[in-house]
């Protein structure tokens, strides 16, 4: 039987509980995740891709199903380097997966690669990487959304 190797594909900046707890959901269904962290020009970063690959490597120390690694290509390029044929993403709302479905049915028409869309906690649905970095830019304490 084929390994089954899925990428879960962000900018992770930073890395909150909502991705944690996607993640979470996803270690039983794959033999190996691969937390890929994109590089995007449109977006400010407040830390260093190798930075964010660091902080989300402590947090899966010593879980072999987890590999952290960043990537520059396009995402279904970058799944087929690797072996993978799904996709993970976490979906908070319905404007997430307004955004998510075309580009998941992109995916699987142009390389094969299967999104699998994962809800996240009701807990966590208002949290995003872009409200964390707007609270750190003014000071606020953003630990309780970070693992």
């Amino acid at each position: 039987m084929a390994e089954r190797i899925a990428v879960f594909p962000g900018s992770f900046n930073p890395f909150t509980i909502g991705h944690k707890a996607i993640l979470e959901k996803a270690l039983p269904l794959f033999d190996k995740i691969i937390i890929a962290i994109g590089y995007n020009s449109d977006k400010q970063t407040a830390t260093s891709i190798e930075e964010r690959k660091t902080a989300i490597q402590k947090i899966y120390n010593g879980n072999n199903k987890v590999v952290v690694t960043s990537y520059t290509t396009l995402t279904v390029d970058f799944c087929k380097e690797q072996g993978a044929t799904f996709l993970i993403r976490g979906l908070r709302n319905e404007s997430d997966f307004a955004y998510e479905q075309p580009i998941a049915q992109t995916n699987l028409q142009l390389a094969g690669i299967e999104t699998i869309f994962f809800v996240t906690p009701p807990e966590y649905s208002h949290i995003s990487s872009s409200i964390v970095r707007e609270l750190q830019s003014y000071g606020a304490d953003v630990t309780k959304f970070l693992p």
